[in-house]
């Protein structure tokens, strides 16, 4: 599924607790400059008339008229109907606010609402990671191809979004792939959003150093003392690094041994993936201890890191053999080495976002004109 020479327009938004981020998509390329408006976090009216006139303003850009607005908005919500309640950076729509139908009666379109680690997911399996993964692929001859993406985003939180054969999985309760709450092995009490996220490299680095809460460095700033580029304890923002990476780890082994299909990680603290890939690489080549104390592997497939070259040639690779089929002349060709690749995004968050919002409206209105 491509819709990169659709020449439908949407209308987007990026949705955070201080600002709301405007724009338009048209064959998967924005074509209006963003509009920023305060999201008003605490005003519930000052922040639906932003919303409602920022997509007037994209409109009032637009030379055609959009065919729906889709959008990311925080959850947790009931994404179907376009509700949404109880948000932890918008406490203003605490309660339930129906902002779907609101729009769609304002703009007489049709209006979709999605969590941002939902579209980001669906972003890169339309036109972002998995097609590059399949383009690689086929260049080298393989007959392998992927249909399933697992989508990590790494920031304030730890988000996540699952395309399983070109549609977003959402569940029943818009609540699917919700990988902030998963359980971690190297802690008993805290959920894996505790080690995988802005503020969790940051507490890390303040423990290890004794640095007062309200002077924690940030995780760019973290990041360049590991590196060498800034003054402070290298060691340990190498080791804050490193615990995010493990932890990491055990999230994408615990969701790839679900999903089985590609994983692409995206988000601001992704940018630090010098310090925290080994370790998470690591984590992921670990093995389990059976009763019998045989050891096995974590993953059921290898795992392969698909930015570093050696490992990119060795997942392209594959293992092709042929065989007889019994009672004939013929021989199938097969690729026997079942395998899973993991890498960064190559189209970036926002972009993939955007896409997604983009794609999940198209799809959704051809689905219902029976396309």
């Amino acid at each position: 599924m491509s819709y990169n020479n659709d020449r439908r327009t949407v209308m987007t938004l990026d949705a955070g607790g201080t600002n709301f981020v405007f724009g338009a998509i048209r064959g998967c390329e924005e074509v209006v400059e963003p509009i920023h408006l305060p999201s008003a976090a605490n005003n519930l009216e000052l922040s639906l008339a932003n919303l409602i006139n920022g997509f007037h303003a994209v409109r009032s850009r637009l030379k055609e008229a959009p065919v729906a607005i889709s959008f990311a908005f925080p959850g947790p919500a009931d994404y179907p109907n376009g509700i949404i309640w109880n948000i932890g950076n918008l406490p203003a729509y605490k309660g339930g606010v129906a902002v779907g139908p609101m729009l769609a009666a304002e703009f007489g379109i049709p209006v979709f609402i999605n969590n941002d680690g939902d579209l980001y997911a669906y972003g890169e399996a339309i036109s972002g990671y998995l097609p590059w993964v399949n383009e690689q692929l086929e260049k080298a001859g393989s007959p392998k191809r992927y249909r399933n993406l697992v989508g990590f985003t790494l920031g304030t939180g730890f988000g996540g979004g699952i395309v399983r054969n070109g549609e977003l999985f959402l569940g029943d309760n818009s609540a699917a792939a919700e990988v902030w709450l998963l359980s971690q092995r190297y802690s008993e009490v805290r959920n894996i959003e505790e080690s995988i996220s802005i503020r969790a490299v940051r507490r890390v680095y303040g423990e290890l150093t004794g640095t007062p809460e309200d002077k924690w460095p940030n995780p760019k700033d973290i990041y360049e003392i590991g590196i060498g580029q800034q003054e402070g304890d290298p060691a340990a923002a190498r080791e804050a690094f490193r615990r995010m990476g493990q932890a990491l780890g055990d999230a994408l082994c615990n969701v790839l041994t679900i999903v089985d299909g590609i994983a692409v990680i995206g988000g601001g603290v992704a940018g630090a993936k010098s310090l925290f890939v080994p370790a998470m690489m690591e984590e992921i080549g670990s093995r389990f201890t059976g009763a019998s104390g045989a050891e096995f592997p974590r993953l059921a497939q290898r795992a392969f890191y698909l930015e570093d070259e050696a490992q990119m040639a060795g997942f392209l690779q594959g293992e092709v053999k042929q065989v007889q089929v019994p009672h004939t002349q013929e021989r199938v060709t097969y690729d026997s080495m079942p395998r899973v690749g993991i890498g960064f995004s190559r189209i970036g968050t926002s972009k993939a976002i955007s896409i997604g919002a983009y794609a999940f409206a198209l799809h959704a209105l051809d689905c219902e004109a029976g396309r």
